[in-house]
């Protein structure tokens, strides 16, 4: 759920850009399929040169992304801030299962589609005093970009949560045929536009498609919109394939 706090962090600019500072580590994750074309594991296509502070599209029309080059003004963006200020166990849901127990906020869905091979996660909470399905279960909690999923070892009381060192995936999903959000790892500080941050977490995914109704939040509008930012091209063109 939360997280130790890294030094650098994320503005929220009005109807503009996220403003990164701190030397966070910028790289594009790609979602890699498994046999069945099921989210199966992340994959990492390239390091961005970033120096101190950069800023990141989030308005989805700038002709540089990932990076801005002042597309919102010129198109009028709307980037009013709309997601809860809720900390995340006051908007998850509950789901009790054999040895673990799993906190879901579906509004933070980034439909990267992680809890679905091998069985819905939700369908093998009961089975996880199995240790081939409490391994699969915990796999794909971890994967989760957007944090919505978070379960607890019930013996312990403690968070099952993957070691996240601070940085910001790109992420594309070729198998969806679209790009996705912005992945925040590590406990990277976001705060919003008028100097408020948001809670402290783990994962989290942020829009930089411009459609999200729970902005500054992915909801995963990107998939229904096809969101498309040439970056996955360019990749293939560079590497011959």
């Amino acid at each position: 759920m939360s997280a130790k706090p890294s030094e650098g962090k994320i503005v929220v600019s009005k109807d503009g850009p996220y403003v990164v500072s701190g030397e966070i580590p910028l790289t594009m994750e790609i979602i890699d399929p498994n046999d069945e074309g099921l989210s199966w594991d992340w994959k990492r296509a390239k390091t961005f040169e970033t120096k101190g502070e950069y800023k990141l599209c989030r308005c989805g029309r700038s002709q540089s992304k990932p990076f801005c080059d002042g597309s919102h003004s010129r198109t009028h963006f709307d980037g009013k801030e709309t997601a809860t200020r809720q900390p995340f166990a006051r908007q998850a849901d509950i789901f009790d299962g054999a040895t673990m127990t799993l906190s879901d906020a579906e509004d933070l869905c980034a439909f990267a589609r992680f809890c679905d091979p091998g069985g819905k996660i939700w369908g093998l909470m009961d089975q996880t005093d199995d240790p081939e399905v409490r391994k699969l279960v915990i796999r794909e909690e971890s994967h989760c970009p957007s944090g919505r999923l978070v379960l607890h070892d019930k013996k312990t009381g403690k968070e099952i949560e993957p070691r996240l060192k601070p940085s910001i995936g790109v992420v594309e999903d070729p198998a969806m045929g679209c790009s996705g959000p912005l992945y925040v790892q590590g406990g990277i500080r976001l705060e919003s536009e008028d100097g408020t941050p948001y809670e402290i977490r783990n994962r989290v995914t942020i829009c930089r498609c411009g459609a999200s109704v729970n902005k500054p939040f992915c909801n995963g509008s990107h998939a229904s919109i096809k969101f498309r930012d040439g970056l996955v091209e360019f990749v293939k063109l560079k590497n011959g394939r």
